[in-house]
């Protein structure tokens, strides 16, 4: 019989509250959460409910249950970005190993500090790039490793951001301004970056980047724009950004289409029309995407040199109309093209017939990030408990911080009108 692991829960927004924690019932007999934190009291007493946790194992906040003695096997924290590390820390201090949301943090320094304290207390931390562990790219490394195509020479990526999601999480939303989250690159893409590592066997070199904030800005307001959405907007007809339009009516979005999962859970607690109405009208979701506080790019271009002379070229754009990925691998033997968005995997080797994969047909579950979220959970669970070893799909600390690098030195390049960033600069500065 399996182990059951007691998990103490920091942060219960939509990634602790909506993804994590419902492994809990999905696997009762190996994971039982014993205690939460957070800011929001109508969420603590929501999950307590839920998962039967009792008011003296409720706290207000990460740091207050990480100040407490050691309440549980592991502690899972998915709170902002820039508050991972620091309690990520006193957390192992106190004897916890870790399941961590991405990024580890936009500081260099931070993400060395927490391999050294990781090393030295002999913790185990597993960052959740959980694409890593979804039925699509698991078929994809199994392509790759077989050889089909031979070694990869060149890799042509792309994620689409989607334009609603773009608004949503990056100019209305919590990763606006890189002030005080991350560069979109690395808290968006940095996914992907530890995809196109993993999936190739590569290193990376060298980087060179552009993007900036191509629309997203005040002087492309259009005529008659209001600050608000609701304000009386003489310019929302021909808005696609228009918060009512993502809210309200669209069809995968809108509450009035019958959605009330994510996006509209992270504007009201139970979504329904009035609660949206209200969070439109009165919350940071109804600003005119024109006059938000956001600074991250809405689009950008990654280019990576790996030290094995292979290339790599990712794209990340926000003026999407779906919201997918997209990858290209050409080998010395023949071609992969890899479309999650279709769930369809196709290899030609030179001179054969292409083969057509139907991911679909290989997986039952694919909810939660194609699948990887619960994927994610069970294999740490199964890693913590001792049911099994770490193999090479298990995003430790130090083979995340590898996609941190690339993303961090993209946007040094970047900032630098697309200068060449050595990795080694990146591993190494201090």
């Amino acid at each position: 019989m399996k182990k059951q692991v007691t998990v103490a829960l920091a942060g219960l927004g939509s990634r602790g509250k909506d993804t994590y924690a419902p492994a809990a019932k999905l696997f009762p007999d190996r994971m039982k959460i014993v205690a939460i934190a957070d800011i929001d009291p109508a969420k603590v007493k929501e999950v307590a409910d839920a998962y039967d946790v009792p008011d003296e194992s409720c706290f207000t906040s990460a740091e207050e249950m990480i100040s407490q003695p050691k309440l549980a096997d592991v502690m899972f924290i998915t709170t902002q970005d820039q508050q991972h590390v620091g309690q990520a820390i006193k957390a192992m201090e106190k004897g916890y190993d870790l399941l961590m949301e991405k990024p580890i943090s936009p500081d260099l320094n931070e993400c060395r500090e927490i391999i050294r304290v990781a090393k030295k207390l002999n913790r185990t931390v597993v960052i959740c790039h959980v694409l890593r562990y979804t039925p699509f790219y698991q078929e994809v490394k199994r392509i790759l490793k077989s050889g089909k195509i031979g070694e990869v020479v060149s890799v042509m990526g792309i994620e689409n951001v989607g334009y609603w999601h773009q608004a949503h999480s990056f100019v209305r939303g919590n990763w606006r301004n890189s002030n005080t989250t991350s560069p979109m690159i690395l808290q968006k893409c940095c996914h992907d970056l530890d995809l196109l590592l993993w999936l190739t066997g590569k290193t990376c070199k060298s980087v060179t980047s552009f993007g900036n904030t191509y629309l997203f800005k005040e002087e492309n307001a259009p005529e008659g724009a209001a600050l608000r959405c609701t304000g009386g907007c003489k310019a929302k007809g021909n808005c696609p950004f228009d918060a009512e339009k993502i809210y309200l009516t669209n069809k995968k979005t809108g509450i009035l289409e019958g959605n009330t999962g994510w996006p509209l859970d992270v504007l009201a607690l139970h979504p329904d029309e009035n609660s949206i109405r209200k969070a439109i009208e009165e919350g940071p979701y109804g600003r005119c995407v024109y006059y938000c506080d956001n600074n991250v790019v809405d689009h950008q271009v990654v280019n990576m040199e790996m030290t094995d002379g292979s290339t790599i070229s990712f794209t990340m754009c926000g003026f999407t109309e779906d919201n997918s990925r997209y990858t290209k691998f050409m080998g010395t033997k023949g071609q992969i093209i890899a479309d999650m968005g279709a769930n369809l995997i196709k290899v030609t080797p030179f001179g054969k017939e292409e083969e057509v994969i139907d991911v679909s047909k290989l997986a039952e579950d694919f909810s939660g990030h194609a699948g990887g979220d619960h994927r994610l959970v069970s294999a740490f669970l199964n890693l913590v408990s001792g049911e099994c070893e770490a193999d090479d799909t298990i995003t430790s600390v130090e083979c995340s911080v590898e996609s941190h690098y690339i993303a961090l030195a993209a946007e040094k390049s970047r900032v630098n009108g697309g200068k060449v960033v050595a990795l080694a600069e990146m591993r190494e500065q201090q």
